[in-house]
């Protein structure tokens, strides 16, 4: 009996009623976002085409189907972004970012996929997956029949009870009533009362201001309901909690709209919607569509379970561990001795860290292990403590620290090693390792990278971790983590797992990392991208450590001066609002306004959406507002500096490294499809700059005393480049002649003379230039100009008209990418084009604007690498003391002394400026000042 058929049968215990099929809802959405990022799986179909998240989820439905044996199931998806919640509050997901570039073109193939499952494929416009699930269990107890939603969504636990209960298949757990009271310390029923006032700050819903779920349970079991304690939010004793709670209602109210699951979506017709979810999967179609996205082992898994065959083994073959495997665990300084003399003879060995965090400034290291050849491989235990039964961490004396060397006296014996410059050290994502053996004073080199060395010759094509890797390129699934550490409630960190388990665990990631060493290194050299990689990626780990290692210093008391600020701006913009309006309301509230603007004021314009309620999102504020409706103006302000309150002065604060007193965000370096290098946790490259409230954030980030921060960017890069790229001989002329590149399009291609050029002619050719650059289509310029679709269409014409070296550039581009798959920099990087053979036009034609814009980001990413792997010696050589402190795109920041910074910034710029010839030249701009913002 496998753990998910246990699962069920504790599910159909529990439920009552005497239906014997229930019925299945699978929550569509979630599985795909798990499959994307969590399921080892083949990656690419052969045309190019990302297919990890379409294997991943039609691997876990043929598992939950030979499970669950089910008569009625359907697969519930979110039909689009925007729903009704949005008409209720406009920033409802305002926070999320958008789906990874890979994800997108597999949305359809998922749905493909659940339909030759036989499995019917619900979604509708206007409304969540939740809302699709609450309905259908609303009609099945009202039927008296059982519903078992397949979900681990906290948000669905508000439908438990009453015949309704939840399985999550990955952790193989049933949820009913007692697993929602212990998570929300509520029952189901007042669940949506909970996260009224606690909010989410995932789906950016507002809550009460400091109220969590812990306090809002205490609350609502106290008062009863969230209508109860807002009518009594008067006797609490607390003075804070009592001014919020009284301060914040209104959202609160709002929250609990937005929390509230919609069960009345219409479907088609009630007893029928039920009757209709019956699968009716046929094997021959199954089989082919499976064949069609060249997955073998699911080929044979389903032949297997459907009769096409013999029963088959999965044909992915499992190489780690096999009988030649020797994993060691080493505890004494002689066995650690020998290990170290093994791979001192040899000249090279894999490193991997263990570490209880996530968190490279604030882990602790638990351990290292060492392979040195394929097999060979073994853990140095350094910080375990005691581990009681199941894993658990025990506080009896009995469970003292198992036996493992010193700290101190292993570091010391492995130092020599690390930093032998003959000792090649191999790693992947190294960066991390090298950040917690820094703080433990080793300064680990020379070391290669199977993450980067995967990434300049895979990227954009599939995933660089090193469990998709073993899967890829060895046919090998790793342990995952949460086999050595369990899951949820029952997770410990790594430094309290049983010492035989952590070395399995640990060893193999050495032993793995090795085999990758062995398999990449060499396409290195066979698919001439040792140059990338040896120039470019593999430098730049030691740069980016250190830069996150400096992190920047952040002014917590301006950022809570701006909070308070923007709040009375807040309180001011409302009242504003609210006078216009003649009378209060919700102005987070996008019904609310829409009824205030279009049937009160009688603005026309109004446009109804599927919920009855008026648009009033920024394009329909922002068309009101260009014709001058002041209320408009101010609701726009208004959101603004509410969004810029919530995602950034509040937040920052939360992430100030309390032992520096500075910001350490994490750079991504083998996340984005063109090089570029990514910030988070926090993202410190979204900071908006192009409004004054914006601007404003940068003037927490300051340097620290007797120093300056010093902004050194490129100045328009990507039009400079570009120009080279396609040798387009006016613009490459203008370039070096120094002339405003937009003043002069305008003047090529509107047919005006320079002297006669005004502002807005101008501007309207700034916005062709950057738009070419990323395929802007007549639609998107239109709305970005407001004139009409057939205006703007005329505008790009005559550009590529004027600039025909461009037009035929992009051309060419395209077919590159047709017929190879990948488009390459100026310097070899290949950027893999996914879905530019695609059918559907839509899908194409985004690969198509891709593949126009990757060598030209990639280009100017590929520059700014150069520049910063060349600055350290540079500095260090003119005895300039400067350390960079972050990169935002285009951008350097520095902390300098202040007596050094006009020679820093000379400095800096020519470095900048020689990192590349082109045919037009470098420009690098640089500013001083005691904040980012004057810097800047």
């Amino acid at each position: 009996m496998t753990d998910q058929t246990a699962a069920l049968e504790k599910l159909e215990e529990e439920l009552p009623g005497k239906e014997e099929h229930p019925l299945f809802l699978v929550d569509g959405s979630g599985f795909i976002f798990r499959a994307f990022h969590t399921i080892p799986m083949r990656i690419r179909a052969s045309d190019g085409t990302p297919t990890n998240a379409v294997y991943g989820f039609a691997s876990m439905l043929m598992k939950l189907l030979a499970d669950l044996e089910a008569e009625r199931i359907a697969v519930i998806f979110d039909a689009s972004a925007h729903t009704f919640r949005n008409e209720l509050y406009d920033l409802y997901k305002a926070n999320r970012d958008e789906p990874p570039e890979e994800l997108r073109p597999q949305f359809a193939l998922i749905r493909d996929a659940a339909r030759a499952f036989g499995l019917p494929v619900i979604e509708r416009e206007g409304y969540e997956a939740d809302d699709i699930i609450a309905t259908y269990c609303r009609l099945a107890r009202e039927r008296g029949e059982k519903a078992v939603i397949v979900s681990s969504d906290k948000d669905l636990m508000q439908l438990v009870g009453n015949g309704v209960t939840m399985m999550d298949p990955m952790k193989n757990l049933a949820i009913d009533i007692e697993e929602v009271i212990e998570k929300f310390g509520v029952p189901p029923d007042k669940v949506v009362d909970v996260q009224a006032l606690a909010g989410d700050s995932t789906d950016n819903v507002p809550g009460v201001p400091g109220i969590g779920i812990k306090t809002a349970a205490q609350l609502i079991n106290e008062f009863g309901d969230l209508d109860t304690l807002l009518e009594r939010a008067g006797e609490i004793k607390q003075p804070k909690r009592r001014e919020n709670l009284i301060e914040h209602a209104e959202m609160a109210r709002l929250s609990r709209q937005l929390v509230r699951l919609a069960d009345d979506v219409d479907l088609d017709g009630d007893g029928e919607a039920l009757e209709m979810l019956k699968p009716r999967l046929e094997a021959g179609t199954l089989i082919a569509f499976l064949r069609q996205m060249e997955f073998p082992s699911l080929v044979a898994r389903a032949e297997n379970a459907y009769g096409a065959g013999e029963a088959t083994a999965e044909p992915v073959a499992d190489v780690a561990n096999d009988d030649e495997a020797g994993y060691e665990l080493v505890t004494d300084t002689g066995h650690l001795e020998a290990w170290i003399a093994e791979a001192t003879a040899l000249g090279k060995v894999a490193v991997d860290t263990e570490t209880d965090s996530l968190t490279a400034s604030r882990a602790k290291l638990v351990g290292i292990s060492l392979a040195t050849k394929a097999g060979r491989a073994c853990y140095i235990p350094l910080g375990h403590v005691g581990a009681g039964g199941e894993g658990r961490l025990s506080f009896d004396d009995a469970d003292a620290a198992p036996e493992q060397i010193p700290s101190e006296t292993a570091l010391a014996l492995l130092k020599p090693l690390l930093e032998d410059p003959a000792v090649l050290k191999i790693g992947h994502n190294f960066k991390y390792d090298h950040l917690v053996l820094a703080r433990r004073g080793l300064q680990v080199s020379p070391v290669d990278d199977t993450m980067l060395m995967s990434y300049v010759l895979d990227g954009g094509a599939h995933g660089h971790g090193m469990d998709e890797l073993a899967q890829r390129h060895l046919g090998h699934t790793t342990i995952s983590f949460k086999e050595v550490a369990g899951t949820g409630k029952n997770q410990i960190t790594f430094d309290r797992v049983p010492l035989d388990k952590a070395c399995d665990y640990a060893a193999e990631d050495a032993d793995v990392t090795l085999k990758l060493y062995q398999h990449l290194k060499p396409r290195l050299l066979t698919e001439r991208m040792m140059t990338v990689y040896q120039t470019i990626e593999r430098p730049l780990v030691a740069v980016i450590a250190e830069m996150e290692r400096a992190g920047v210093k952040v002014d917590a008391e301006v950022l809570r001066t701006m909070s308070a600020r923007f709040a009375e701006d807040l309180i001011r913009l409302e009242g504003e609002i609210h006078k216009l309006a003649g009378h209060p309301f919700n102005v987070g509230s996008p019904k609310q306004l829409g009824e205030v603007l279009f049937d009160e004021m009688g603005i026309e314009g109004g446009k109804k959406g599927k919920t009855g309620a008026y648009g009033t999102g920024a394009d329909v504020l922002e068309t009101l507002a260009a014709q001058g409706v002041e209320i408009a103006a101010r609701v726009l302000d208004w959101r603004q500096i509410a969004k810029l309150k919530s995602t950034y002065t509040d937040a920052l604060v939360e992430v100030i490294n309390p032992e520096t007193g500075r910001v350490h965000t994490s750079f991504s370096l083998a996340a984005t499809n063109t090089g570029r290098l990514s910030s988070n946790e926090p993202n410190l490259q979204n900071i908006p700059i192009r409004t004054e409230e914006g601007r404003r954030i940068r003037t927490a980030f300051v340097a620290e005393k007797g120093h300056k921060l010093l902004s050194v960017d490129y100045s328009q890069i990507e039009l400079r480049v570009v120009a080279d790229m396609a040798g387009v001989d006016a613009l490459k002329q203008a370039f070096r002649e120094g002339i405003d590149i937009h003043a002069m399009t305008a003047s090529q291609v509107f047919d005006v003379p320079l002297e006669a050029m005004t502002p807005e002619t101008r501007r309207r050719a700034k916005a062709i230039n950057f738009g070419i650059i990323y395929g802007i289509s007549a639609f998107g310029l239109a709305n970005q100009l407001s004139i009409d679709q057939k205006e703007a269409g005329q505008f790009i014409k005559a550009y590529l008209e004027r600039f025909s070296e461009l037009k035929a550039w992009m051309d060419e581009t395209k077919a590159f990418a047709k017929e190879h798959g990948f488009v390459t920099t100026l310097f070899g990087r290949k950027c893999h084009v996914p879905g530019i053979k695609d059918p559907n036009p839509a899908r194409r034609g985004f690969a198509e604007r891709q593949a126009i814009n990757a060598p030209i980001q990639g280009t100017a990413a590929d520059i700014i690498k150069r520049a910063m792997v060349r600055l350290p010696d540079a500095l260090a050589e003119a005895g300039l003391k400067a350390r960079m402190l972050l990169q935002v795109h285009d951008e350097l920041l520095f902390e300098v002394p202040e007596a050094e910074a006009e020679a820093t910034s000379a400095l800096v710029r020519q470095v900048m400026e020689a990192a590349a010839t082109l045919s037009v030249p470098l420009v690098a701009e640089a500013g001083i000042g005691d904040t980012w913002a004057d810097a800047h």
